[in-house]
């Protein structure tokens, strides 16, 4: 029952991708960004979705599983990327249609009036993308396998909803993953909230009485500690808020509005949408009670419900987890291809022209969604930890962007574009040697261990930047206003 569930759901949001596209001529600026055509009940599902995806249900419940409150984290910095977006999103969307821009790496290359600068923002954008769509495959793959008993393996999981999202992403671009958000949105939604009451009353009785056992039992669970203490929460929270609108599939669904006034309205209610994550966390605390011992804490919800509760309820659940990964998986695929193609190849004689870039991004999904395939199926990062490594290079952006916010710029192109290249170098470094900034850097005091390395290249990034600006003729520019 459950396999059928599944695979109906599966069909249904690859049907009603492919379906998104009737009545519409598809060029590169409606493919990637609905000719800015949506109003604010399409840009606030989109938006939405970058709340509720596979991180969410999974990373976020296997983290209150496995770490316990260090997981509220996700609460905290969508609070504050919420108030970031009320003020950054109407100027950002202004500039962008006011100069026909399409692509996040458009809007740094025009503003800085270097071409270059958007090379290196498309590129960091889609260093930053490839985990998190892998981030998205690697769930799908979970939930499929979990969901089905072991008869659909994880990896057959992957290769068929990576096929899926390229054939409907090719084939009907954004308008795919916004008539799917609807019915994601509904499904996931209801699994979450029902989960995050069921459970709990199951195990222990209740909410309420679910936490007095856990503070008996585990008390752990309901701290701040090392290696997750205050510092890691407050900087990780920090960096995820700074990098939240910087993801480049952001600014393709900011470029998608009809209006300015979608995202200020959206702001006042999706942190109260974001108070559903609570139910999140309830599963993955249910969950310490329910099956205890998980190897792969991000199980945690799957495991909870096949534990409990009849097959067709898992298929349900498996369901919500595919359009889960699907829609954000889309937005993704979309947005890295159209960087690759517009802030790439088009640079060269031969690919350059609307036609052809958006010819190239269609054909560029394939080789893209191989790659992101490929991350997911033998990479071996948690989900959390795919999350965190794609933000730590996406914040990189953000203080280029919010300079050039300023009346006297003090940002030049120079130092805007040594500063992130000289974030993400150091962020690739501490990838590539698996090491901790306090360990790479002997000489910091050891109480700076909990610090996220997304804040640490930030620190670098900005001293980089000032330093370069300054050099090259800040704080004596013109007067540049934002649009």
């Amino acid at each position: 029952m459950s396999i059928a569930i599944i695979l109906l759901t599966f069909a249904f949001a690859i049907g009603l991708g492919l379906a998104a596209r009737r009545g519409r001529r598809m060029d590169l600026e409606q493919w990637t960004i609905g000719r800015r055509g949506f109003g604010v009940a399409i840009v606030f599902l989109l938006m939405a979705g970058e709340i509720y995806t596979t991180f969410t249900f999974l990373g976020a419940s296997g983290y209150a599983y496995g770490r316990g409150a260090p997981a509220l984290y996700i609460i905290a910095y969508g609070a504050v990327a919420y108030v970031l977006g009320y003020w950054f999103l109407p100027p950002v969307w202004r500039y962008a249609k006011a100069h026909g821009l399409i692509t996040q790496a458009d809007f740094f290359a025009h503003r800085f009036d270097s071409r270059a600068f958007g090379v290196a923002v498309g590129l960091v954008g889609v260093l930053a993308m490839l985990p998190y769509l892998a981030l998205q495959l690697q769930g799908l793959g979970l939930i499929v396998e979990t969901a089905t008993g072991g008869a659909i393996p994880s990896h057959w999981a992957i290769l068929l909803g990576t096929a899926g999202l390229v054939g409907y992403v090719v084939v009907s671009g954004i308008h795919a993953s916004a008539w799917t958000a609807v019915a994601k949105d509904i499904l996931v939604l209801g699994v979450a909230v029902f989960l995050g009451v069921y459970l709990p009353l199951h195990a222990y009785g209740g909410i309420g009485a679910m936490f007095h056992a856990l503070a008996a039992q585990h008390p752990q669970l309901l701290t701040l500690h090392a290696p997750q203490g205050p510092l890691w929460f407050a900087s990780t929270a920090l960096v995820s808020a700074l990098g939240f609108w910087m993801w480049p599939h952001a600014f393709a669904y900011t470029f998608s509005a009809r209006g300015e006034h979608a995202f200020r309205r959206n702001a006042v209610f999706l942190p109260m949408y974001q108070l559903l994550l609570l139910f999140i966390f309830f599963v993955g605390f249910a969950a310490v009670g329910i099956a205890p011992g998980l190897a792969r804490p991000d199980l945690a919800l799957l495991a909870a419900t096949a534990k409990t509760l009849p097959g067709w309820v898992q298929g349900l659940v498996g369901g919500a987890g595919v359009l889960a990964a699907l829609v954000p998986g889309s937005l993704l695929l979309i947005v890295t291809a159209a960087l690759l193609a517009k802030n790439g190849l088009a640079l060269v004689p031969a690919f350059a022209g609307d036609r052809r870039v958006h010819l190239v991004a269609r054909i560029l999904v394939v080789p893209v969604a191989i790659a992101a395939a490929c991350f997911a199926l033998f990479g071996s990062t948690g989900i959390v930890g795919l999350l965190l490594l794609g933000y730590s290079y996406i914040t990189q952006l953000f203080p280029a962007l919010a300079l050039s916010f300023l009346a006297r710029r003090f940002v030049t192109t120079g130092g805007a574009f040594s500063g992130l290249v000289a974030g993400a170098a150091f962020v690739t470094v501490l990838t590539l040697t698996h090491r901790h900034v306090v360990g790479l850097l002997p000489f910091l005091p050891a109480s700076l261990t909990g610090l996220n390395d997304g804040i640490a290249a930030l620190v670098v990034n900005i001293a980089v930047l000032a330093a370069v600006s300054a050099a090259t003729g800040g704080l004596r520019r013109r007067e540049v206003p934002v649009g």
